[in-house]
Formats: C-alpha cells, sequence, structure tokens
C-alpha cells in the first residue's frame, strides 16, 4: 500500500476490524454487482470509495429521465447512455484505482456462473424475480456469497446467504415459489431515499463479508419500513427440502 492509498483510507485503517491488512484484502477482492439502478448506485459508489480492487457491474438497461430520481450514479448528462458505461464513468472519476469491468447484457447460462465464480461476493440489485432466482442458482452452483438487497414504495429489505454455511438458508428459502411476480417501482412508486438506504446496507454487508467480521445477515432478513423508521430482523432457517439448496455441491 503505497502513501496515496494510506492517506485515501486511512479512516478505514484506524478500524482494528480493518487495520493495513484488511485493506489490503479489499484492494485484491473482486466484487460483482448486478444492476445499476437505485440499488446498484450506492452500492458500487460504496465499494468503490472503500477501495474494492475489482468492480465488475452488469446493466442491459438505458438511462432515463424517470431514473434519475433515485439512482444517483448517474446524472442529466447520462440519459440515453447505457447505464453500465454511466456507472463506469462516474466510479472511475470516484476512484481511478478501482478496475470496473463493464457489461451492458444480462448475464445469463455459463458466462453467469463464470462471472460468479470469479467473485469474491456478489450484489443482488435487480428488480426482478427471474432474475433473482436465477443469481441465487448461480451462487449456490459457485460456493459464492449473496448480498440480496430489495426496495419499493417505501420499505425495502437486505439479506445475505452464503453457500459455503452449511447452516445459511439461500435466496429460494425465503421466497420458494418461483411463479411468483414482483412489484416494480415503475409500477408501485418509490421513494428516492429508500434505495439509498437499502443499497448502503448492502454495501456494508458486502464489506463484513469480506473483511470475516462477524455472521452479519446470514440466516437473517433485515426489513426496513421508512414511515414507521423502524428496523426489523426475520431469522430465516434454512428450508432442508428447498428445491435449489437442498444439495449443495462439495465446495473446495
Amino acid at each position: 500500500m503505497d502513501t496515496a492509498d494510506q492517506e485515501r483510507y486511512s479512516r478505514q485503517i484506524k478500524l482494528p476490524q480493518v487495520g493495513a491488512e484488511g485493506q489490503a484484502r479489499l484492494s485484491k477482492s473482486r466484487v460483482l454487482i448486478i444492476g445499476m439502478g437505485g440499488l446498484g448506485s450506492p452500492v458500487a459508489l460504496y465499494l468503490a470509495s472503500a477501495g474494492i480492487g475489482q468492480l465488475t457491474i452488469t446493466d442491459f438497461d438505458r438511462v432515463d429521465e424517470s431514473n434519475l430520481q433515485r439512482q444517483i450514479i448517474h446524472n442529466r448528462a447520462s440519459v440515453g447512455d447505457l447505464k453500465a458505461a454511466s456507472a463506469q464513468h462516474t466510479i472511475e472519476r470516484l476512484n481511478p484505482r478501482c478496475v470496473v469491468d463493464a457489461l451492458d447484457y444480462e448475464l445469463e447460462g455459463e458466462e453467469l456462473l463464470e462471472q460468479v465464480g470469479k467473485a469474491d461476493v456478489v450484489l443482488d440489485c435487480t428488480d426482478n424475480f427471474p432474475s433473482r432466482f436465477a443469481l441465487n442458482e448461480a451462487c449456490i452452483a459457485m460456493g459464492t456469497p449473496l448480498v440480496s438487497g430489495a426496495a419499493i414504495r417505501w420499505e425495502g429489505q437486505v439479506a445475505t446467504f452464503d453457500p459455503k454455511d452449511p447452516d445459511c438458508p439461500c435466496y429460494r428459502c425465503l421466497y420458494p415459489d418461483t411463479g411468483v411476480e414482483a412489484a416494480t417501482c415503475a409500477m408501485e412508486g418509490v421513494i428516492a431515499p429508500i434505495v439509498g438506504v437499502i443499497g448502503t446496507m448492502q454495501a456494508l454487508e458486502a464489506l463484513n463479508v469480506l473483511l470475516k467480521t462477524g455472521p452479519g445477515l446470514r440466516g437473517r432478513v433485515m426489513v426496513f419500513d421508512g414511515i414507521a423508521m423502524d428496523w426489523q430482523i426475520i431469522n430465516l432457517p434454512r428450508n432442508t427440502d428447498c428445491p435449489a439448496c437442498s444439495a449443495r455441491p462439495q465446495y473446495a
């Protein structure tokens, strides 16, 4: 770590849970973020700011005027641009030492497995159940921790699923019905800061995972009510009959 990094990350390095060793670990970490919208915006900005060495970001959509109300990684000049490219530009201006691999298409099949397998942690910042289920299955197959977030209206939730923890549930343990249809922000509306609250918590939890600070949200779902300003923790046991994770691979 050179002098510039020591100065930039000095406030984190002071923390006993981080230190110079932990900061070096973050600089060598690779994180995959699926979705560069309301959740992915604060996730990417805070992880890049914290010194993550490599971010792989994916989004096939383009920036729309209506996105600017909450998707803080984009700006007025980005309207019409691919979200992946817009986000990459912002991240690189924020921290040029963070290597950004921007994919402007939806990851599927073998490429999804490959990218999940390369990552030290995956962040689900999508807005639909099919993508979430596919990402959950890829993380189980590759043994990669998954930090999941969702936000709509005035509420949101965060949870962590670690396939290598034999007692930890997966996303399908939380939502067993793959036929369920997700409500979207376009349909239901969303207050702007709620995605920032949830996305920031996802980023924090990803750092917990990378730094191995403790159990964090493994086996728990944290739910936030933005009107009542209330957090609730729901314990989520693993479903031993879960069709997605009941028979997990033997990880190396």
